[in-house]
């Protein structure tokens, strides 16, 4: 069972005619934005106080290739506050990523192309390089079986979320590795 969470609809329960208005909706947004998201500016560590009054938001790379869970994981990403970035495969990934480091992915295992394990594998590969900077990177996949997440684990990833997606769930793993507007540490 999907579930999405609207601005509109928090908390009272989510209904058919809710769910396919927050889908049409947030569809309509990634269609007007084309097929991935541009990638951030690069960052500077440091920053400048002027430029920069409030706390940056944590930067959350999603590594995804369905379009609904798409929607569903950015509107959650977007409800919790953080910045977000589309990727659809592994190969995606990895460009955007050396483009601007992530405080954190969020990596589907099966994708066409260059899957989920391997895109982990060649990013701990990178960071154990020097070439980029280390973060932690959540498997977000519907493989649930203890093999998958041996799997997941040996490849480098940190965490292994299942799907369908939980905002409840999300939030409560994202917080364990990123602070999240409007939550303390």
């Amino acid at each position: 069972m999907l579930m999405v969470v609207d601005a509109e609809f928090w908390g009272r329960g989510m209904n058919t005619h809710g769910f396919e208005r927050a889908i049409q909706a947030n569809w309509m947004r990634l269609v007007a934005q084309g097929p991935a998201r541009p990638a951030a500016p690069e960052r500077s560590p440091g920053g400048d106080s002027e430029t920069q009054p409030q706390a940056r938001r944590p930067l959350v790379l999603l590594v995804e290739d369905n379009q609904i869970n798409q929607v569903v994981a950015l509107e959650f990403l977007a409800l919790m506050g953080v910045e977000s970035l589309l990727a659809n495969n592994g190969q995606e990934a990895l460009q955007a990523c050396t483009r601007a480091t992530p405080d954190l992915v969020l990596m589907d295992i099966q994708m066409p192309g260059m899957d989920g394990l391997e895109c982990t594998r060649r990013l701990r590969s990178l960071q154990e390089a020097g070439s980029l900077a280390r973060f932690p990177i959540l498997a977000l996949t519907a493989h649930a079986l203890e093999s998958d997440i041996a799997a997941s684990l040996a490849a480098g990833m940190d965490e292994h979320l299942t799907k369908p997606l939980d905002f409840s769930a999300l939030r409560q793993h994202l917080s364990r590795w990123l602070v999240l507007p409007g939550m303390s540490s």
